[in-house]
């Protein structure tokens, strides 16, 4: 396994910087399809070939990210918190993930696994072997009921944690944009730390537990994503993916 790295396009350094500036006024953010005012939680939509979010209406997010056939999928709302979840430091090592944060999500386009994790650069992929990934749904059913593309295994092991989560694609983008913006020097600084560290906070907060059926439970279609509203509204040529690329 080794990992890949060049530097990110602006366009994805743009839409990362959306999840972590200071909201704007409702009036300014408007739904990327139809241009309606969007309020400050709102829907996401994905494009999986380029790993791009989109803010959407409710409308929109049912019109376009429900029907079968385009380009783009609906964004889950719900974050199950997997606290029984089986995940040894040998196991975890074996990932080589060399920070304490990763997430790791099913690509329709590629076909496979997909294993990123934050970095001042980005999201930065690392070559998961099958096997590795393999061993870890046996030991962790529950990862046969993420969503592909749009819901994703987020790991953190941050100082001492040891926390795993189900949890939304955008979020996850989130958390990229929040390092990505907030870094500084060779450590991070203080004040990028505290964030990480409200970041998750946050996410367990808001989490249910992994149970049988929390899927319908927590669906909600009618309720839209929560995450800090972007400064702008970007264009549909926008990537938040902001992954990093040999």
């Amino acid at each position: 396994m080794r990992n890949r790295e060049s530097p990110d396009s602006p366009n994805a350094f743009t839409a990362l910087r959306r999840f972590v500036r200071t909201p704007a006024p409702a009036l300014g953010e408007r739904c990327e399809v139809c241009g309606q005012p969007l309020p400050r939680e709102h829907a996401h939509l994905f494009e999986p070939a380029s790993r791009q979010v989109m803010c959407v209406c409710a409308a929109c997010a049912v019109s376009v990210g429900d029907q079968a056939g385009t380009a783009y999928r609906r964004v889950p709302n719900r974050v199950c918190f997997l606290d029984d979840f089986q995940l040894s430091d040998a196991a975890w090592d074996g990932l080589m993930i060399p920070v304490g944060m990763a997430f790791f999500f099913r690509s329709t386009p590629e076909a496979r696994v997909l294993a990123f994790y934050p970095s001042p650069a980005g999201a930065t992929e690392s070559l998961l072997a099958l096997e590795s990934w393999d061993a870890l749904v046996q030991a962790n059913p529950v990862l046969m009921e993420m969503e592909p593309d749009v819901e994703a295994l987020v790991v953190n092991r941050v100082k001492g944690a040891s926390e795993h989560y189900l949890a939304p694609i955008d979020r996850c983008y989130e958390l990229v944009g929040l390092i990505r913006a907030g870094w500084r020097g060779l450590s991070g600084g203080q004040e990028v730390w505290i964030k990480i560290e409200q970041f998750f906070a946050g996410l367990k907060a808001r989490a249910i537990r992994a149970t049988p059926g929390a899927r319908e439970a927590d669906e909600r279609p009618e309720t839209p994503s929560v995450l800090a509203q972007p400064a702008q509204s970007q264009g549909p040529n926008d990537r938040a993916g902001g992954a990093t690329h040999a």
